[in-house]
């Protein structure tokens, strides 16, 4: 008979197969449990839970569910502001970011020793002079409004810096010339539109002789604006001598206030209550 081989195998051989037959049932065991333990993980557990990832902010959270109090306050406000900035209109957003006209031009104005404090409302009174009653109007397609054009001795003039310009003969021994003009407010506009017919008076003193200052003599609203009419003081050959004046700013959608200056001097004072005309008819177009 033939002996078995195994009989003939020395000893160590015979160990080192057992062991190598024992480490390849243990690595068997050990993965059929890690197999059966990660199937039970995705099984909902009643004992007390483990440490859990927190979720990724792209993970959208189901309807019924409710966020975690930091991931909700986080969406909420990360939400809020596209939101708003979305929702407002270009024109609102220029709005916003524009900021509203200081009064830094109107105390500058008030410093100035030619412009006194403004006064109380006070309406303009009829000034000396005969009414004139022409039914001509005179249209500024610049800024936006019309008023009276006046016949004769008035006339059209050149009207360079301004929209129109009608102006009196020149008066022997007056230091300006008499006139009437309209145009866009030269001067930045204010808030509130008396502030604005301030600076647009005090503008009006280049057009008046060196050194003149200015007397209130009223100050009122009117139809989408505000007027204010003064003396303008000033010397002529060392003589004092001073004349009528007003200013009226007017609201004109989508475009700047208009601005009508009439000035008069004391030689011509009989045509003063062309002032009072010429302020009256002013209308929008």
């Amino acid at each position: 008979m033939k002996r078995s081989r195994i009989g003939d195998l020395p000893m160590r051989v015979i160990y080192r197969i057992l062991a190598a037959v024992i480490v390849v049932v243990l690595a068997v065991v050990a993965a059929v449990v890690g197999f059966v333990m990660s199937g039970s993980s995705g099984q909902p557990d009643e004992g007390p839970p483990g440490p859990v990832a927190a979720p990724s902010a792209a993970t959208p959270s189901s309807g019924v569910s409710s966020p975690p109090p930091s991931a909700s306050a986080s969406s909420a406000v990360s939400s809020a502001s596209p939101s708003t900035s979305s929702s407002a209109s270009p024109s609102q957003t220029a709005a916003l970011a524009t900021p509203a006209p200081d009064r830094s031009a109107v105390v500058a104005a008030l410093a100035d020793p030619r412009v006194p404090d403004l006064p109380s409302d006070k309406r303009l009174a009829l000034l000396p002079g005969k009414p004139y009653k022409g039914k001509t109007r005179l249209q500024d397609n610049k800024a936006g409004v019309s008023l009276a054009r006046f016949g004769k001795p008035w006339k059209l003039y050149g009207a360079s810096p301004f929209s129109t310009k009608q102006v009196l003969p020149v008066a022997k021994g007056a230091a300006h010339r008499a006139m009437i003009v309209s145009c866009p407010v030269p001067i930045q506009v204010q808030q509130d539109p008396k502030d604005t017919a301030l600076l647009a008076a005090r503008w009006t003193l280049n057009h008046h002789p060196k050194g003149s200052k200015i007397a209130w003599t009223a100050s009122q609203p009117i139809k989408g604006g505000w007027l204010l009419a003064y003396r303008v003081k000033y010397e002529v050959k060392g003589k004092p001598h001073f004349s009528q004046a007003a200013v009226t700013v007017t609201e004109v959608p989508d475009a700047k206030p208009a601005m009508l200056f009439v000035t008069i001097p004391d030689v011509q004072r009989s045509h003063w209550r062309d002032i009072n005309t010429a302020v009256s008819s002013l209308r929008l177009k």
